[in-house]
C-alpha cells in the first residue's frame, strides 16, 4: 500500500538539540558578513584604520575571488592577539555591553575575521611596532596551519585567498569579474572619503587603481570624482546641540540621472539613508529637474549616545534617537548653503522702488510720442464677405504675429484618418473601432527591437561628429563603460576612454548630439545593477537606448510621423507591449463605444 512520507511523523526523541562545530557556525555567519569580495575588503579595510594606519593598500586580483590584500602601517598585534582575532566574537573595540552605546571604531562586531577564515584561505603578517620580531599565521578553513615568528615591517599585511573555495554553491552566485570589481571599488571609495587623513591605494592586477595622498576633505573628492568636481561644490556647514555638519554638496546643474555620488558619513562612517537623501533632495526641489540626483558628500557628527550602529551586520545603517530633528537641519543647511552662494533663486530688495527696463536710454535722446493710424476706409455696416477680404491683405510685416489658422488647426493629412489626442496618442480608425497608441511606449518598442536586431548582427551604422564631445565622468562610471564598450561599438558609438572622461567621435543615427550626456548618464544607471550575463546586458543596452531616444511623452505629431510610427510599430515582433511590460496600444471595438451612448 502507498503512503505518504509527508503524514509519517517522527519518532519521539530526547535531547535532539546540539550545538554547532565552530567551523559550522563560522561558516552561517560569513553568509551574513561576507557576501562577496567587496565585503571582506570593508572589514579589512576597517581594521587596518582601527589599528590606526596612515598609510593603507589594498590589493586585488580576479576580482578578489584569487586575492585581496591589505597592508597597513598601523599599531600591529602580538603573538596572541594575531590567533584571538579570528575566534567568534572576539574584539579589542569593546569590553562590555555599556560600550555598544559609545562606539567610534569600525570592527566591533567581532566576526568578520572569523567568517572570513571560515571560507577561505587567509595569511598574517602582523608586528608591533615596540617588537623586533613579527608573527607570521596561515588558517586555512578556520584552521591554524602555521603559527611562527617572521622578519616584517610594522603594522599588519592579511591576504585573504580563493575566497569561497569551500563553499561552491556561493562561488557560483558571485557576478563576473567586472560587476565584482565594481563592488570593491564602491568599498574603497566610501572608506576613503570618509578618511582623508590616510593614504590610500588600491591595485587590480598589478595595474594601480587609485593613488590618494593624504589631503583635505575636499581634495579627496577631487581626487576620486573628477577634477572638474572641484568648481562644482558648494560648502555645507553647521553646528548644532544635535548634530555637526560638514561638507559638500554640488551644484544644481551638476545634477545627474544617475546616482552614485550621494555620500552620508555618521562619526567617519559611511551609512545608507533614504529618509536623510529625501532631506537633501528637498532641498533642490525646483532647482533641479525631475529624476535627476543632486551629488552631495555630507559628514555628520553626532554624539555616539545618540544613535544605534548595530542592527545590521554590515554597519551601513544607523538609528537616530531624533531623527526628524535631523532630517529639519539637513534640509535647512543645504537650502542656506545653496542660497548663500547665489545658487538658488533669490529676492533683490533692492529693486522695489525701481522698474528694470531691460535696456539703457541716452539723456540725450528725447522720447517720441507714438503715433495713432486710423483706417478711414472702414466701415462697421460693410458685408462681411468683402470685410473679411479685405482683413485678409496683411502686410508681409505684420504677417509674423497674426495666427495661422491653416498651420494650426488642419493638420497635414494625405488621405489618412489619423489624429493625434492631446499630444500623447495616435487615434487609428479601424474597422473595427478605434486603435489608440501610446507614441512614447510605441516608439520605444521600435527602437528597442532595432537595437536587439543590431546587437545580434553587429552592423550598427556610426555618423561621425564634427567634433568629439566630451563627457565628464567618475572612477566608477568609467568603469562601467568601459565594460560596455564592444556593445557600445555594435549600435554605432565610437568614443575613447580617458582618465575622467570620455571622448565621443561617432554616435548612432537615432542619437542625437544634444542629448549625449542624458543618453550616457541613463546607460550608466541601468547598467549599475545589471548581471553578468552577455545576453542580459544587451538587453538592458537595449532597454536603455530606447528609453533614452524615445519621443516625449507630450510632443505633437506631423501626419507623416503618426503613419511612419504606426507602421513600424505594427512590424515588430511583439507590438502591443513596450520593453517595460506596458501596453503600447488599445483597440477599442465599436461596441465598446456604443456603451457611452
Amino acid at each position: 500500500m502507498h503512503t505518504n512520507s509527508s503524514l509519517i511523523k517522527p519518532e519521539f526523541t530526547l535531547d535532539i538539540i546540539q550545538l554547532l562545530p565552530d567551523h559550522v557556525a563560522n561558516q552561517i555567519a560569513a553568509g551574513e558578513v561576507i557576501q562577496r569580495p567587496a565585503s571582506a575588503v570593508k572589514e579589512m579595510l576597517e581594521n587596518a584604520l582601527d589599528a590606526g594606519g596612515s598609510e593603507i593598500k589594498l590589493f586585488v586580483k580576479d576580482a578578489g575571488k584569487t586575492l585581496l590584500q591589505v597592508v597597513d602601517n598601523g599599531c600591529g598585534m602580538s603573538e596572541t592577539d594575531v590567533r584571538m582575532c579570528f575566534e567568534r566574537h572576539a574584539t579589542s573595540k569593546i569590553k562590555s555591553a555599556g560600550d555598544l552605546f559609545e562606539i567610534q571604531t569600525m570592527g566591533f562586531r567581532g566576526e568578520a575575521m572569523a567568517s572570513i577564515a571560515a571560507i577561505a584561505h587567509v595569511e598574517v603578517n602582523t608586528k608591533l611596532t615596540s617588537n623586533e620580531l613579527g608573527t607570521h599565521l596561515i588558517i586555512e578553513g578556520s584552521e591554524i596551519k602555521t603559527h611562527e615568528d617572521c622578519a616584517t615591517a610594522n603594522g599588519t599585511s592579511i591576504k585573504v585567498k580563493n575566497l569561497f573555495y569551500n563553499v561552491p554553491a556561493r562561488r557560483n552566485f558571485l557576478k563576473s569579474d567586472k560587476v565584482e570589481m565594481r563592488y570593491i571599488t564602491e568599498e574603497f571609495t566610501r572608506v576613503s572619503l570618509a578618511n582623508p587623513n590616510v593614504k590610500m591605494q588600491m591595485f587590480h592586477n598589478n595595474n594601480e587603481i587609485f593613488h590618494l595622498p593624504i589631503s583635505n576633505f575636499r581634495q579627496r573628492i577631487v581626487n576620486i570624482i573628477g577634477g572638474k568636481k572641484n568648481e562644482n561644490l558648494v560648502p555645507v556647514e553647521e553646528e548644532t546641540t544635535v548634530v555637526k555638519i560638514d561638507g559638500f554638496v554640488g551644484k544644481p546643474e551638476a545634477a545627474k540621472r544617475t546616482r552614485g555620488e550621494q555620500y552620508f558619513f555618521v562619526n567617519g562612517r559611511f551609512i545608507k539613508s533614504n529618509y536623510l537623501n529625501h532631506a537633501v533632495s528637498k532641498a533642490f526641489e525646483e532647482l533641479i529637474p525631475h529624476n535627476y540626483f543632486p551629488s552631495y558628500f555630507i559628514n555628520l557628527d553626532i554624539d555616539p549616545k545618540l544613535i544605534d550602529i548595530n542592527i545590521h551586520p554590515t554597519k551601513t545603517e544607523i538609528k537616530f534617537e531624533d531623527e526628524q530633528a535631523i532630517y529639519a537641519i539637513i534640509r535647512a543647511c543645504v537650502k542656506r548653503s545653496l542660497g548663500a552662494y547665489n545658487i538658488a533663486p533669490t529676492l533683490d530688495f533692492s529693486q522695489e522702488l525701481s522698474f528694470d527696463l531691460g535696456y539703457k536710454q541716452d539723456k540725450q535722446t528725447t522720447i517720441k510720442e507714438p503715433t495713432i493710424k486710423v483706417d478711414s476706409s472702414y466701415n462697421p455696416f460693410e458685408n462681411k464677405s468683402e470685410n473679411h477680404a479685405k482683413q485678409t491683405e496683411v502686410k508681409a510685416e505684420e504677417k509674423w504675429e497674426t495666427p495661422s489658422f491653416e498651420e494650426d488647426f488642419v493638420p497635414e493629412v494625405e488621405n489618412t484618418d489619423l489624429q493625434q489626442i492631446g499630444n500623447h496618442f495616435i487615434a487609428v480608425p479601424n474597422e473595427n473601432g478605434l486603435l489608440l497608441i501610446h507614441q512614447r511606449r510605441a516608439h520605444k518598442r521600435i527602437l528597442f527591437e532595432y537595437f536587439t536586431k543590431v546587437l545580434n548582427s553587429n552592423k550598427g551604422q556610426s555618423q561621425q561628429l564634427l567634433f568629439p564631445k566630451e563627457i565628464e565622468l567618475n572612477k566608477s562610471e568609467i568603469g562601467i563603460i568601459t565594460d560596455m564598450t564592444d556593445e557600445l561599438n555594435k549600435v554605432g558609438f565610437n568614443f575613447e576612454v580617458k582618465e575622467n572622461h570620455i571622448s565621443i567621435n561617432g554616435i548612432p543615427p537615432e542619437c542625437q548630439e544634444e542629448n549625449l550626456q542624458f543618453v550616457i548618464e541613463n546607460l550608466i544607471e541601468q547598467h549599475k545593477n545589471s548581471e553578468d550575463l552577455l545576453t542580459e546586458q544587451q538587453n538592458t543596452l537595449a532597454v536603455s537606448l530606447a528609453t533614452s531616444l524615445a519621443i516625449n511623452e507630450v510632443k505633437k505629431l506631423s501626419s507623416e510621423e503618426m503613419i511612419g510610427l504606426k507602421n513600424e510599430l505594427l512590424k515588430c515582433e511583439t507590438p502591443s507591449v513596450c520593453p517595460s511590460g506596458k501596453r503600447t496600444m488599445i483597440n477599442l471595438k465599436t461596441a465598446d463605444l456604443e456603451k457611452y451612448f
